[in-house]
């Protein structure tokens, strides 16, 4: 039998993080370091995904950064590309962004942006890990939200249809692809205070009053009667990056203080 600390072990993993110059996705870097994993860091800040490097600096793990606008396929192929030879055991698929707008006002150009960076980027990395690792396997965490199961917010039904995709992505992946090798789940994140998410706060105080009053239902529905930490859903994710969960499959798994329990 081997050892917890064998177990929760990243060292001699290569793990790929989009979404890692802030919030959650820089709580999962801190935590792979921390793991001894190599990590591939992706952004569309370049400036602060530096700094989060500058920060990781010591675990004297190895980081490269990479400045990616996952909105343009282009780009993400092309970092695939430079991947070429060193790619990732584990493929975190945490960058998404959740701008508020009304269903009524939402227009072609505002939706394809949304599901462009949500799913369709989340479709593309996917495949391309699994064309590179087709004969060995990998590991494949994706990101998903409580709104994809239970909608709350207003003005979120873009986000909400691109995270239903994720989620009935991910149990596709995992059924079609667990005889080759690869351990593909879910976080469902809920309540997390990001800084993301104290923006969309800030906006709301400042142009949309009615909204205050659903963050207030929100969080006292919260059985732990509190928003969550971004390194709490790092957690998770460490859980299913390693051997600690190497028979979780196709799971959905909520990191959201109860909400979807009430």
């Amino acid at each position: 039998m081997r050892s917890l600390s064998e177990l929760i072990s990243l060292h001699g993993k290569r793990a790929l993080i989009t979404g890692a110059a802030t919030g959650i996705g820089k709580a999962v870097a801190y935590r792979f370091a921390e793991a001894g994993a190599t990590l591939d860091l992706v952004d569309i800040d370049g400036e602060r995904l530096q700094g989060v490097k500058d920060e990781l600096s010591l675990f004297e793990v190895e980081i490269t950064c990479h400045t990616v606008d996952l909105g343009e396929k282009e780009e993400l192929d092309a970092l695939w590309v430079a991947l070429k030879g060193r790619e990732p055991d584990i493929l975190m698929n945490n960058a998404g962004i959740y701008p508020l707008k009304s269903f009524l006002d939402t227009d072609e150009a505002f939706l394809e942006h949304v599901m462009q960076i949500n799913l369709n980027a989340v479709f593309w990395m996917c495949q391309h890990m699994v064309r590179r690792r087709l004969n060995v396997g990998g590991v494949i965490i994706n990101v998903g939200s409580i709104e994809a199961l239970l909608p709350f917010k207003e003005d979120l039904a873009h986000y909400t249809i691109s995270k239903a995709g994720v989620l009935a992505f991910t149990r596709t992946l995992a059924k079609e692809y667990g005889r080759r090798g690869f351990r593909v789940n879910a976080i469902l994140p809920g309540g997390i205070l990001t800084q993301g998410v104290k923006n969309t706060a800030k906006e709301i105080l400042h142009f949309n009053f009615g909204l205050i009053k659903s963050g207030l239902d929100f969080r006292s529905r919260l059985p732990l009667g509190r928003f969550g930490r971004p390194d709490e859903v790092a957690l998770m994710a460490l859980v299913l990056a390693s051997d600690l969960s190497s028979y979780v499959q196709g799971a959905l798994i909520p990191v959201d203080g109860g909400f979807l329990s009430t």
